[in-house]
């Protein structure tokens, strides 16, 4: 584990992992390279520290931060990268807009913060596993069964493997690939299911989609880093 700031990172080792698309039927293998994962979601107690403020009216800094876009993620990503001196991962447009529809550019060799690809983030889910979850669902998510529909506080729940708490259930977490540009345009990948969903939504390979401007009750995210190569 390793920590910066205020906040916990699990080094998450190579391996492949197969993506699979229940829309289309379509599955897909795609190698992972050594990275950093945030232990769990980001809180509204750091979020708040980085942006001042944050989005939704609840109270608690252990609750994960819900109630922002991708556009969000990615605006915090570098500012938590400059406040501790790294490399922010993104350039954002300057128009707030803009930031949330477009896709800011990639800086894939810089060590700031950034969101986990939707093939890291599954990877990290299933920690070596291959089962639909990696554990029984009641001990390691807050769903819809468990939750009393609501929020809960990070780290509340049984981790994987990797130490890796929240993979599921509680907030859905933005991820940083676009879903189908095809069919969907800018849609963004969520990925883990939420407090509010069934126990279908909360599997490993469930795939969601959002514009990247969507702000809800449901969705956070959790921070990811490059290794140096």
């Amino acid at each position: 584990m390793r920590t910066q700031g205020d906040h916990a990172m699990i080094e998450v080792p190579a391996g492949r992992v197969t993506l699979s698309d229940r829309r289309t039927e379509r599955s897909w293998a795609v190698d992972v390279g050594a990275f950093v994962l945030g232990a769990v979601p980001v809180t509204r107690g750091l979020y708040e520290q980085v942006m001042g403020a944050w989005p939704s009216t609840a109270h608690g800094d252990r609750l994960p931060v819900e109630g922002v876009s991708w556009g969000d993620a990615v605006r915090f990503c570098d500012a938590l990268s400059v406040r501790e001196g790294l490399r922010p991962a993104y350039r954002v447009p300057t128009d707030d807009a803009d930031a949330d529809a477009e896709a800011p550019d990639w800086d894939r060799t810089a060590d700031g913060y950034r969101l986990p690809t939707e093939a890291e983030w599954e990877h990290a889910c299933r920690a070596g596993t291959t089962e639909a979850r990696y554990g029984p669902l009641d001990e390691i998510a807050w769903h819809r069964g468990n939750s009393g529909e609501s929020l809960h506080e990070v780290g509340g729940r049984r981790p994987n493997d990797w130490g890796l708490h929240d993979m599921l259930g509680n907030v859905w977490e933005w991820c940083w690939d676009v879903y189908d540009p095809e069919v969907y345009g800018s849609y963004r990948v969520l990925r883990g299911g939420g407090w509010f969903d069934e126990h279908w939504s909360c599997r490993a390979s469930v795939r969601r989609r959002s514009h990247p401007t969507l702000r809800i009750d449901d969705v956070g995210f959790r921070l990811a880093r490059t290794l140096p190569g």
